[in-house]
């Protein structure tokens, strides 16, 4: 069964965000091709959604319902609800992402 995979606000900005920021530091194809290989990892979960592993930060606080892939270093972490993978963030794995996972994914 495939699963739909779905990008929200957020993470389209955050796919913009590093899409500028390389191509402001590297030449702007470097920046296309990161911005295509990490939508092309997160297409890849509607095959197999489960295969990702949870985020330690997450795991630490008991929470078990996300997990994540990774176009290295970025990590792109969601989570599966009925058929449909939602991308929650897409992040830098080389910084620390647990404001932003608080912020973001733990809200009430």
């Amino acid at each position: 069964m495939a699963f739909a995979v779905r990008f929200t606000k957020e993470t389209r900005r955050d796919l913009r965000s590093i899409h500028d920021y390389i191509s402001t530091n590297d030449p702007p194809e470097r920046g296309d091709y990161v911005a295509r290989e990490i939508i092309r990892t997160a297409l890849k979960l509607q095959e197999m959604p489960q295969r990702g592993a949870h985020p330690p930060e997450l795991l630490q606080l008991g929470k078990t319902s996300y997990r994540q892939v990774f176009f290295k270093p970025y990590r792109i972490i969601y989570r599966i609800r009925g058929n449909t993978v939602n991308v929650g963030l897409i992040a830098d794995g080389r910084r620390d992402v647990t404001p932003l996972l608080s912020r973001r994914l733990l809200k009430p």
